[in-house]
């Protein structure tokens, strides 16, 4: 499938990079009888999401998740390259799957950093220095980025380390402090804290994840406390100092502490500085992401851009659906292909979360009447089972169609549990499809009735009218 470096050819479309959005856009227009290529800088498909985000961090997880339920009080801290080994299987499996995925479709693959070089043209710029040009009706540009530190503290994959270089640790380190209370920064906290290190997390904000549901939030940073991880907010790192030992970091607020190593996660770069953009008259801001429209368009016509270098949500499963829509409209493919809304959010913390639709203080702010349902994972038979006592699904509900406004979830698998919210919310169906369904018992799924009936219960309360249906 790899062209070679000599050929120069045209093609329909032109993808730069080959992670999620990139694939996506990739396999929509070669299904849709286009010519394409991918260009890909790395020695193996599937970008950063492959190979240092999404897939290694959430093998990691899962491996850390099941040592800590098996593990028991005095057995110590695991090996850490036990814990890794499972992550290289399964992206050595995965790149493997993408490959063939494009191989099968027939899109050409070229290896070597991708750039504009005026008009229509890319070019590939190989590993021995030789340029191949290719000529491009449509370009989707799918680079993604990489996280960046601050300049007082220099990672250097001994003492200081990125979401990237973390991933290469060789040992389970005793002490750490996370710098950044984001997604990433909570992810690998709660990971690390579940092999037995002590972690400090630390954020210059008020709150973290500002975006979810402040009480599925204060679950969370409740059940982070109650494993002994210390929360540090409203302050950030000043000073760095090597200790013989480790680290000595002094934060705004006057703490100093003490740790083996730490992971600097406060935010992230796109990856366009190499692109040549000024070639073709498109600007990235000073975070390196590209603005787009509706359907992913840059400024110029005929490039599209997708995934994190387009910025928020930043999802792995958003920047699926990106590159999908990107292609649909650069050809003028079907348009009900080309729907992109009511979109999930998964958060692989140490417990999960995962939401759809609006959250509590949004409906608040938005002046939208709604009752809200719980059902701790403690009620339904499946939560005792697997030992979750904190888990919990929050559904909200509008009191008047007893349409289903936003469903949000802490505990085991909440990234799962939440597309059975997802499809109903989808299909404009309401609360009365939980009321009456039948789920498996004991599963988790059946926290969805018994939030269904928590919510339902206060809406009959205030309409007496409605006691009695069902």
């Amino acid at each position: 499938m790899s062209a070679p470096a000599s050929e120069v050819k045209q093609y329909d479309l032109v993808v730069i990079g080959s992670g999620p959005g990139g694939k996506s856009a990739a396999l929509q227009a070669a299904k849709s009888g286009k010519t394409v290529a991918v260009i890909e800088k790395y020695e193996k498909v599937g970008g950063g999401c492959v190979h240092w985000g999404t897939l290694p961090s959430k093998s990691l997880r899962e491996s850390a998740y099941r040592w800590s339920l098996g593990s028991k009080a005095g057995t110590g801290l695991p090996e850490m390259q036990r814990l890794m080994k499972r992550k290289e299987r399964v992206i050595e499996t995965e790149s493997s799957h993408v490959f063939h995925q494009l191989s099968k479709n027939h899109v050409d693959l070229y290896r070597g950093e991708g750039r504009f070089s005026g008009g229509h043209g890319v070019e590939v710029v190989h590993a021995d220095g030789k340029i191949t040009t290719l000529i491009a009706k449509r370009v989707v540009i799918a680079v993604g980025a990489q996280p960046v530190a601050p300049s007082y503290c220099k990672v250097d994959g001994v003492r200081v380390f990125d979401s990237s270089s973390v991933l290469e640790l060789k040992h389970t380190p005793k002490s750490m402090v996370v710098l950044g209370a984001g997604i990433i920064g909570c992810e690998y906290a709660s990971i690390f804290q579940a092999v037995g290190t002590k972690v400090t997390l630390v954020d210059k904000r008020q709150v973290i994840l500002n975006t979810v549901d402040r009480e599925i939030v204060f679950h969370l940073v409740d059940r982070f406390i109650n494993l002994g991880m210390d929360l540090v907010l409203e302050a950030e790192a000043t000073r760095f100092e090597e200790t013989q030992d480790g680290l000595r970091i002094t934060l705004s607020n006057g703490k100093v502490i003490e740790a083996e190593i730490c992971l600097v996660a406060m935010g992230r770069q796109g990856n366009t500085a190499s692109l040549q953009l000024d070639k073709v008259g498109l600007v990235a801001d000073a975070r390196g992401q590209l603005k787009v429209g509706e359907h992913f368009e840059t400024s110029v016509p005929w490039i599209y851009a997708v995934g994190d270098v387009v910025g928020f949500p930043a999802l792995a499963s958003t920047s699926m659906e990106q590159g999908r829509i990107a292609a649909c409209n650069a050809f003028h493919l079907d348009d009900h292909l080309s729907k992109f809304e009511l979109y999930p959010y998964g958060i692989y913390t140490i417990p999960e979360i995962s939401t759809i639709g609006l959250s509590e203080e949004e409906l608040t702010e938005k002046g939208i009447p709604f009752v809200v349902g719980r059902a701790g994972y403690r009620e339904v038979a499946r939560g005792q089972i697997v030992g979750d006592e904190w888990g919990m699904l929050k559904m909200l509900v509008s009191p008047d169609d007893l349409k289903i406004l936003g469903v949000h979830i802490v505990g085991d698998n909440a990234a799962d549990l939440i597309h059975i919210g997802q499809a109903v919310m989808r299909l404009n169906g309401d609360l009365g499809y939980f009321l009456k369904t039948v789920f498996n018992y004991p599963t988790l799924a059946e926290a969805y009735k018994t939030a269904a009936f928590n919510a339902y219960n206060k809406i009959i309360g205030r309409r007496p009218q409605d006691k009695g249906k069902s």
